[in-house]
């Protein structure tokens, strides 16, 4: 795995993308036709962000201190868009985010194609600030904006069948040109077992920061399961199945030492490359001990009741 650790500032500021940039005028007024109750506000430059209105508060949300926007769009992960952390940003216009639809299939009573308007609704979206584990030790505090992913697959009526869910990345060498070389097999599949993706804590974000999701951070749809390590929570998903076997998973068929099925952060189980029991928050200097589940053991421990949680990784 070509993983790069550095600092947010590490990345020149000539070769980021500017807020101006990937939230331009063409981005916004897509979005708005789409009608997600969005307002215009102006940035540096006069180019329209695309704010949310009508957002609520969520639950389990932590009062910690919020990432900086800069550092979190700047430094992060994403490898259909490049390996390096600040090659997301780079590369992130070129993604297009409309139109865009999931296909949904495997175990449910509704299969189909559907539009990112038929799953989006203003009404559902909440803000929730979730701390985000990553497996090479740092962290960050992010206010997403999203739905439960549970109210989602309720609405596509499950079969009794359906014991995980399976999800899949834009494979579009074109847009993404991280898939150009074959750092990992294309296209990005992740996956969970259907009880943790009915878990409240799991959303579908669209946005952060109470604006429109950036392009390097998974536009215009991705998962945020906040116990879990970052890389589960997969970007830009294209496609969802309902399954009975547990799926496939892009870190676990790399490199299933390093990175197994659940992935739920236990600082009790090092990496075979380094140590998980301590992180560095993004703008800090000094680290911090790393808290069981991130942080979320008293809401989602009862899921991994009786299991081995060093074989079960």
């Amino acid at each position: 795995m070509l993983i790069k650790i550095g600092r947010p500032n590490d990345v020149k500021s000539s070769e980021i993308t500017p807020q101006s940039v990937f939230m331009d005028r063409r981005r916004f007024m897509m979005a708005a036709a789409a009608g997600v109750g969005l307002a215009s506000v102006s940035l540096p430059g006069g180019a329209p962000a695309a704010k949310f209105e009508g957002v609520v508060k969520g639950p389990f949300g932590t009062d910690e201190e919020q990432t900086p926007f800069e550092d979190v769009t700047r430094y992060n992960n994403f490898y259909e868009l490049g390996t390096g952390k600040g090659d997301p940003a780079r590369n992130a216009a070129g993604l297009k985010t409309r139109p865009w639809s999931i296909a949904v299939g495997g175990q449910v009573a509704k299969p189909g194609t559907y539009d990112f308007d038929d799953l989006v609704k203003p009404h559902m979206l909440e803000e929730r600030v979730y701390r985000l584990r990553c497996v090479e030790a740092w962290s960050m505090v992010v206010p997403w904006v999203g739905f439960p992913l549970g109210d989602v697959i309720k609405r596509l009526e499950p079969t009794s069948k359906a014991r995980y869910v399976a999800f899949q990345t834009l494979h579009d060498p074109e847009q993404m040109p991280g898939q150009r070389r074959a750092v990992i097999e294309w296209p990005y599949v992740e996956g969970l077992r259907l009880d943790e993706a009915m878990h409240p804590l799991a959303i579908l974000a669209v946005g952060m920061y109470g604006e429109m999701m950036p392009n390097q951070n998974g536009a215009p749809i991705r998962l945020v399961v906040p116990w879990k390590y970052g890389f589960k929570s997969i970007k830009s998903i294209v496609r969802m199945d309902l399954v009975e076997h547990m799926p496939p998973t892009a870190w676990n068929k790399q490199a299933p030492r390093e990175y197994g099925f659940y992935s739920n952060v236990n600082p009790t189980v090092d990496h075979p490359r380094w140590s998980q029991r301590t992180e560095r928050r993004i703008g800090e200097f000094l680290r911090r001990e790393t808290l069981m589940f991130n942080g979320y053991a008293e809401e989602v421990a009862s899921l991994y009741a009786g299991m081995d949680l060093a074989k079960n990784y």
